[in-house]
């Protein structure tokens, strides 16, 4: 699939309000680095950052999210991290080779999370 910039400048606005706004922030599998990209000095995760495993094949994307400045927090699949600051919360889900059920667990977190801080 082919993202324009147009497509990609809109959601990169839209985080940026939202996150303007003090309003929470769910992010899965690759979104994180959208965060990363916008807010300085956000925590994410996309999982693992360690490089060169069948498990975690895009862990690379963890030394890209520093170099944007963000900070990456290593999780497993299965959980959530919560930036407090920043109220956003980001889970690996696809970044991940496991089984379904693991990605859901993580995601549900996320939610549950993001559901969390929006009740605060």
């Amino acid at each position: 699939a082919v993202v324009s910039t147009q497509s990609t400048g809109d959601l990169t606005e839209k985080v940026k309000a939202f996150h303007a706004r003090g309003k929470p922030i769910g992010l899965c599998c690759i979104a994180p680095v959208i965060a990363a990209r916008v807010i300085p000095g956000v925590e994410v995760t996309v999982g693992s950052d360690v490089e060169g495993t069948e498990k975690w094949p895009y862990a690379g994307t963890a030394g890209a999210i520093n170099a944007m400045g963000g900070k990456h927090v290593v999780t497993d699949v299965s959980e959530a991290h919560i930036d407090t600051k920043n109220k956003v919360v980001t889970t690996a889900a696809f970044m991940c080779e496991t089984a379904l059920h693991e990605i859901h667990d993580g995601v549900g977190e996320m939610v549950k999370e993001v559901v969390a801080l929006a009740r605060q």
